[in-house]
């Protein structure tokens, strides 16, 4: 694991955590039969925090761009033998953590 995959990890903890805590403010505030205005400033701050180190996180995990452009090498036409009714197009979406060994067969 990398670091921006564990930056990531420990940001979502912290808005899982922010969650959780304005979970349990509200619920005091019902024994206390007070009305909910809103979290408390800690909370904000560590719901702000969260979701700045999964930004981050976010833009230092993917690999490589492809290029989108036509006529790159990356986005040629591989057509099917037995059948060329279909075609498939690289493209930048990516289900599969692009490792050479692991091929999909059709």
């Amino acid at each position: 694991m990398g670091l921006g995959f564990v930056v990531g990890i420990i940001g979502g903890f912290l808005i899982a955590h922010a969650a959780f805590s304005t979970i349990q403010y509200r619920g005091e505030l019902k024994i206390m039969e007070e009305q909910f205005t809103g979290p408390p400033f800690n909370v904000v701050i560590e719901l702000l925090g969260g979701l700045g180190l999964c930004l981050w996180a976010g833009l230092a995990v993917p690999t490589k761009f492809l290029s989108i452009l036509p006529h790159s090498d990356e986005n040629r036409v591989v057509s099917l033998p037995a059948n060329l009714d279909f075609m498939v197009f690289n493209h930048r979406g990516k289900v599969l953590p692009s490792n050479p060994d692991l091929k999909l067969k059709i």
